[in-house]
């Protein structure tokens, strides 16, 4: 399983356990936040590490890049645009 697919069970689990999202959100809290968050999700039985969570979202962005402008790099990035870490607690603040 992909990380992204693996966010998105997890964001779907989240939705509907109050107990879950809590603790996902005092990971937020923590020295190093990234890497308590993938603690976690290791521990919830998804293998994210920093690096995946990191290399996911620049290879999305990358690939949609690709798919686009004839695969030429003619805009800017938006902020976070490949950040899942933040777009996942985004979603999350959402539900």
């Amino acid at each position: 399983m992909q990380t992204e697919e693996m966010l998105e069970e997890l964001l779907k689990k989240a939705k509907v356990d109050m107990s879950l999202r809590q603790k996902l959100f005092d990971t937020r809290n923590e020295k190093n936040p990234v890497s308590a968050f993938c603690k976690t999700c290791r521990e919830l039985g998804y293998e994210i590490y920093d690096m995946d969570l990191i290399s996911a979202g620049e290879e999305f962005y990358a690939a949609m890049r690709r798919s686009t402008n004839g695969g030429g790099e003619n805009s800017p990035m938006l902020k976070g645009e490949d950040d899942f870490y933040e777009l996942f607690f985004a979603s999350l603040e959402s539900l």
